[in-house]
C-alpha cells in the first residue's frame, strides 16, 4: 500500500531539487550556484482560516517550483525519499526562473 503524506493548515510538503553540476552546454558550475535552495511542491494543506471561519486556501500548487529559506522546516523521510515540510510564509514563488 503507498503512503502519502498530506499537510494540515497552511502547511506545504516539498522535495529539495538537486542542483547538475554542468550546465546543458557542458560548462561546470561553480558551487555558489548550488546553494540555490529550490524545491517542488509535493503536496499542500488545505489553509487556515481567518479569525469569521473561512477557509484561506494555500496559493501554491502540486507541481511548482518555489525557493526556501537555508534553514528551517521540518524534515520527513518517506518511502526512502526526504521531504521537507513547511509553512507557507517561508516560500519564495516565482515562475520566472529557471533549476
Amino acid at each position: 500500500m503507498a503512503r502519502r503524506l498530506i499537510p494540515s493548515l497552511n502547511r506545504v510538503l516539498v522535495e529539495k531539487l538537486v542542483q547538475p553540476k554542468k550546465s546543458p552546454a557542458g560548462i561546470l558550475l561553480p558551487e555558489t550556484t548550488k546553494q540555490l535552495n529550490a524545491a517542488k511542491v509535493v503536496a499542500v494543506g488545505p489553509g487556515e482560516r481567518d479569525r469569521d471561519g473561512k477557509l484561506i486556501p494555500v496559493s501554491l500548487k502540486e507541481g511548482e517550483t518555489v525557493l526556501l529559506p537555508e534553514y528551517g522546516g521540518t524534515e520527513v523521510k518517506l518511502a526512502e525519499k526526504e521531504y521537507a515540510i513547511f509553512p507557507l510564509t517561508s516560500y519564495l514563488k516565482s515562475e520566472n526562473f529557471n533549476v
